[in-house]
């Protein structure tokens, strides 16, 4: 790891922003008691608190919200989420008149939901972002001596009935004057143009940043996107397009399929005629591997910027090949309800990623998650209660926790669904381990397997097809209820190295059994003794099935910033998108190993047993 920059050479913005984090921290106690108390009394005229007998601007009102706030999902505030999308201007949710509605992804079977937002919430998340690189400019000197290949992207924004803008965060932050007008950092000077990043045609987008990259191929010192995903479908993009973009640099002339006048105008104002620098690119681009390609392409290239914890974590191996090599770096953890924090290390390995939580960006609590032998929460059907939740500074070193955040924008005790790990500590403020999403689960009876215990056992079930020169592309999976009875089923789109051999039937067959044998043991005995979950499937799809499925996502609204490959999907279109380029099947060929010695039933599980489990199919349940 190259060394630190002296106390000397760390510039003043820098290390300012550096002394914020470690105050801020050191006292993260006090310092989130602030919050809420600013919190309470900003939003003292919302009719929501008001409901709760809270008055947010009187002596006490920090005692009184944590004694009457109860926990809430988006169901719960729904109603009053409409009320304001419809043009209610009271003040319902928050004291401050709501700016915007912030869209989630919408990638994991629900609606879009939309977090309302104020305005000043944008000075917060710049805030965060400029924090950023003084942290990362502590491990990788000399970053400002180049540009960054950030691919950024924006969607076109809807509008409520009242009038508000509906967007993804991303897109928010880049049309907002904080990125267009942002004033010139020589850490962050950006070789995509602002009008191609605000581009909404993704392929012209894409196009222009990747060709602006290429051009300024001796600058960059380090590329990125925001999650791996996006990342990898530009370098796929880079593989079919390499030569129509070679040939722009070859003449100096953009390619005609590039229309928008901005994005044109822009790439004018870079692109000149360099034939040596053409042949370069081609050079690697027409090479039989593309591993390292990214060091090739781009050789002063440090490090890779993107996210990949959680469902990201697949594309780490993918990542590895492309980068040849280059450290993969995590540095934010945000949401659409809320910016959380930073990643302290950002050199450390993909496995050790912990988050710490900047104090002042909301008002942090953490319920209990307990972990039990099924993979599930323990505690029988008990719903989780605000009397269990846990302030920042008191979580304890390896637990696990759901996150639930109060915003200055109007969400109070709100359960994010992500549920973290305490890894460690920065002075008072914890380090947290993102571990999954919450209730993104695969269920047939009483089953529940979640998206962290899919992944290890896809994971490990995937060696399988190693010495056959075959590799994992992508997954999704469903519960199939239509069959008696109902099974698991993965869709697996896969990658042949040049001169593979076919992958016997056989094999897939045990690609199927090793990812039985890894799920949980309530999954076991329902194969296995209850004979209430049928044989596990895998369906390999065709070369591109999941850049067809991105593309109906895209096409529904969802952000390109943003999209995540669903790791569940529920019958419907993207069931029947799977379908039609499924080109092979393969079952189970028996029951995994099951003991009735194994873990023994907690909570209320008798009774699930005995006859009615079939009711309790949903997500894992927290005490």
């Amino acid at each position: 790891m190259p060394e630190a920059p002296s106390a000397a050479a760390v510039p003043e913005a820098h290390r300012e922003a550096l002394e914020y984090i470690e105050r801020v921290t050191a006292g993260a106690g006090p310092v989130q008691r602030r919050v809420l108390a600013e919190i309470l009394a900003q939003n003292a005229p919302a009719e929501y608190l008001r409901r709760l007998g809270v008055s947010g601007d009187a002596p006490g009102a920090v005692d009184a919200f944590r004694r009457a706030a109860p926990l809430v999902t988006y169901e719960d505030i729904h109603p009053d989420v409409l009320r304001i999308a419809n043009g209610d201007t009271s003040p319902i949710l928050c004291g401050k008149p709501i700016s915007e509605f912030l869209t989630s992804s919408g990638t994991s079977g629900g609606e879009r939901k939309l977090m309302p937002t104020i305005a000043d919430e944008m000075d917060r998340r710049s805030m965060l972002y400029g924090l950023l690189m003084p942290v990362m400019s502590q491990a990788v000197p000399g970053l400002d001596a180049g540009k960054c290949m950030y691919l950024y992207f924006v969607k076109a924004e809807a509008r409520t009935p009242g009038g508000l803008p509906a967007r993804p965060v991303l897109t928010s932050f880049y049309r907002s004057r904080h990125f267009r007008d942002r004033p010139h950092d020589p850490y962050t000077v950006y070789t995509s143009p602002d009008e191609a990043v605000l581009c909404v045609d993704a392929y012209q987008s894409m196009y222009a940043q990747l060709l602006c990259g290429l051009v300024r191929r001796a600058d960059v010192l380090r590329v990125g996107a925001v999650f791996a995903s996006g990342f990898l479908r530009a370098i796929r993009f880079l593989e079919k397009h390499w030569q129509r973009l070679c040939r722009d640099i070859r003449t100096g002339t953009l390619d005609a399929e590039i229309t928008d006048r901005a994005v044109r105008a822009a790439v004018g104002r870079v692109l000149r005629a360099d034939p040596a620098l053409a042949d370069a690119v081609e050079a690697e681009c027409e090479r039989p591997s593309w591993q390292g390609i990214i060091q090739r392409v781009w050789p002063r290239t440090k490090y890779i910027d993107v996210i990949v914890t959680g469902a990201m974590a697949q594309y780490i191996p993918t990542l590895e090949f492309y980068g040849g090599g280059l450290p993969l770096t995590c540095t934010m953890y945000a949401s659409s309800e809320c910016y959380f924090g930073l990643n302290l290390n950002p050199m450390c390995k993909p496995s050790d990623v912990a988050y710490t939580l900047i104090p002042t960006m909301g008002y942090f609590e953490f319920l209990p998650v307990h972990q039990s032998g099924s993979g599930s929460g323990s505690g029988g059907n008990a719903e989780p209660d605000a009397r269990d939740l846990v302030e920042l500074v008191d979580v304890k070193l390896g637990h696990d926790y759901e996150l639930v955040v109060t915003t200055y924008s109007g969400l109070y005790r709100y359960r994010v669904g992500d549920v973290l790990r305490v890894a460690g500590f920065k002075n008072q403020a914890p380090m947290f381990s993102f571990l999954r999403r919450k209730n993104v689960a695969l269920s047939i009876d009483s089953d529940k397997t979640d998206e962290a215990e899919l992944h290890a056992a896809v994971s490990g079930a995937v060696q399988h097809l190693a010495p056959f020169g075959a590799s994992l592309v992508e997954y999704t999976s469903y519960a199939d209820a239509a069959t008696i009875p109902g099974h698991y089923v993965l869709f697996w789109e896969l990658q042949l190295r040049a001169g593979a051999t076919a992958v016997p039937a056989s094999v897939f067959e045990d690609c199927c059994l090793a990812v039985e044998e890894a799920l949980n043991s309530v999954y076991r005995q329902g194969r296995a003794a209850d004979r209430s979950i049928g044989p596990l499937e895998i369906r390999v799809v065709s070369d591109g099935t999941f850049d067809k499925l991105m593309d109906y996502a895209l096409a529904r609204g969802a952000s390109i910033n943003q999209y995540k490959a669903p790791r569940c999907v529920r019958p419907g279109p993207l069931v029947e998108l799977l379908d039609g380029r499924v080109q092979a099947r393969y079952l189970s060929p028996k029951c995994p190993k099951w003991s009735p010695g194994g873990k023994q039933w907690s909570g209320g599980a008798a009774a699930k047993k005995a006859g009615g489990a079939g009711n309790n199919g949903g997500g894992a349940v927290v005490a």
